[in-house]
């Protein structure tokens, strides 16, 4: 299939399968035409990179666990175990920030409530 087909099927911009390939996340062969192609499996594969990339992830850290995941009943796993201790820094980092952003949205909200609410020319009370 082509780069328009597989952006179709797997909810990816073209540009996005462009920015995966040059990350080397992401390998199409080329018709004698020059065109990428892709088969069944780049779909998955695509599905995959969005969802980690979507959990926080970043394309140097996908790079080395795409090639491990395997399916299992519970969902996705490693198959790689020397990886699992980099996931597990990977999630403590994400903890991290969140911590540090949750204590952020407290230090405004107190802010916040501690400010008198100003006049509003537009209606809005």
């Amino acid at each position: 299939m082509r780069i328009g087909e597989l952006s179709r099927r797997a909810g990816a911009s073209i540009r996005s399968l462009r920015y995966y390939e040059e990350q080397r996340l992401l390998h199409p062969t080329r018709s004698p035409g020059g065109y990428r192609m892709y088969d069944e499996g780049d779909v998955v594969l695509v599905r995959r990179i969005r969802a980690l990339l979507a959990a926080g992830l970043g394309t140097r850290t996908i790079r080395p666990i795409l090639p491990c995941l395997a399916e299992h009943e519970d969902g996705l796993g490693l198959a790689c175990p020397d990886l699992y201790d980099e996931l597990v820094a990977e999630r403590d980092e994400l903890l991290g920030r969140i911590a540090t952003l949750r204590g952020s949205v407290d230090a405004l909200e107190a802010v916040i409530a501690a400010s008198p609410e100003p006049a509003r020319g537009d209606g809005r009370a």
